[in-house]
C-alpha cells in the first residue's frame, strides 16, 4: 500500500470523525458511495486531485490537510484514547 495514499485515507477519516457522522450519515448526505469512500479511508485506491479538491470543499479544509503527516499520529492516538474509556 502507498504510504501517500494510507496519508490521504488516515487525514480523510480524521475529519470525518470530527463531523461526529459515520460513513454512511456523511458520505451519503453528499451523495458520495460510502463503501468507495471506506476503501479510501483504508489507503486502498488511488483518488483524483479533483476528487481530493471536492471532499476538501464538502470537509470547509485546505486540500493540503490531506497529505499531512501529523493527523495520522493524532487519529491513533484519539483511538487509543476511546478505548481506555470504554474499558473504565
Amino acid at each position: 500500500m502507498s504510504n501517500i495514499k494510507k496519508t490521504i485515507g488516515r487525514n480523510l477519516k480524521y475529519y470525518r470523525y470530527q463531523s461526529g457522522k459515520s460513513q454512511e450519515k456523511f458520505y451519503g448526505q453528499f451523495g458520495l458511495n460510502p463503501k468507495y469512500l471506506a476503501s479510501v479511508e483504508r489507503g486502498e485506491i488511488n483518488v483524483s486531485v479533483e476528487f481530493l479538491d471536492h471532499l476538501a470543499q464538502i470537509l470547509n479544509i485546505d486540500i493540503r490537510e490531506f497529505f499531512n503527516p501529523t493527523l495520522e499520529r493524532t487519529i491513533s492516538k484519539k483511538r487509543i484514547d476511546s478505548r481506555q474509556k470504554e474499558e473504565n
